[in-house]
């Protein structure tokens, strides 16, 4: 259902299974399964997962998964009720995007020219785009060939959902596709070239997720940026409020980003108001004794 009638994307199904193979182990230890367990056996497994030290925001996630899976079975006619119904979910705290600076964005962006040859075409072409259209991940990598057949000035591109959507492209991020462009095709064979603009020998045919992610890794290394700090999701709201503190408006960041519901991206504003109370105790003459440098 979720595969023929939402669409979800693979890396959602993949973890839909997770959860739910979780949870049936933990009914099959209790004697029961998915049909016969109540709201109890939800209770107890979700106790269990806080009692492992899972996060919040992942027990929430688990159990919305749970309660879509009960959702199902009720509308099914497989199950007369759903069990999840009277479960709470856990208590979230709303932590605030982590971003870089835009002087370590730049920073990042000069490492990765530095590499020089094939590689830092490659690597330049993804930061550039990433920071300059603050798409996910999985967008990036899995872009078309056909996505830069032309010189162009947007991307169009598929998000969840397998809604399509047009984000504008910077001159720095054009030029350096196209540069990867040409690498790329002076690679490929010309009886079967890849349709993706960044091919790979993996099982997908494109640049992973994983693999984007060890390159960047790698790009961080070579700079005084702290690594754990760097990732293709830290460069996307990098990218979000970077665009949001120039004076763009929450509406046209919503399009950008491919957010179903504008909260999502009123997170950003948290950001822009934490630096601005930071600002104020900073240099506000009668903000209280400032600390010692």
């Amino acid at each position: 259902m979720l595969a023929a009638e939402r669409g979800a994307a693979v890396n959602t199904l993949d973890a839909y299974h997770r959860d739910l193979d979780d949870l049936a182990e933990f009914l099959t230890l209790r004697g029961t399964d998915a049909l016969g367990a109540d709201t109890r056996a939800i209770r107890g497994w979700m106790a269990r997962q806080a009692a492992l030290g899972m996060a919040a925001r992942t027990q929430a996630r688990r159990l919305s998964c749970i309660r879509q899976f009960y959702l199902f079975l009720f509308a099914e006619g497989l199950r007369p009720d759903d069990p999840t119904a009277n479960v709470d979910f856990p208590r979230l705290g709303r932590p605030l995007p982590k971003c870089l600076t835009e002087a370590e964005v730049i920073t990042l962006l000069d490492a990765a020219r530095a590499l020089g040859g094939e590689d830092g075409i490659l690597m330049t072409a993804l930061l550039e785009t990433l920071y300059a259209t603050g798409l996910r991940v999985s967008e990036l990598v899995s872009l078309p060939a056909a996505a830069v057949a032309r010189d162009p000035s947007v991307l169009i591109v598929r998000g969840k959902g397998g809604k399509e959507r047009m984000v504008p492209l910077s001159d720095p991020a054009r030029i350096a596709l196209l540069a990867w462009r040409s690498v790329r095709d002076a690679a490929q064979p010309r009886t079967k070239p890849s349709r993706w603009l960044f091919p790979s020998h993996g099982v997908s045919g494109h640049l992973s997720r994983s693999g984007f992610a060890k390159m960047l890794n790698r790009i961080a290394f070579k700079t005084e940026i702290d690594p754990a700090r760097v990732s293709p999701h830290v460069l996307r709201h990098s990218f979000a409020s970077h665009l949001l503190a120039g004076g763009a408006d929450l509406r046209s960041l919503q399009r950008m980003l491919g957010h179903a519901d504008i909260a999502t991206t009123e997170i950003y504003t948290h950001i822009l108001d934490e630096r601005q109370v930071q600002l104020v105790r900073q240099h506000h003459p009668l903000a209280g004794p400032k600390k010692p440098e």
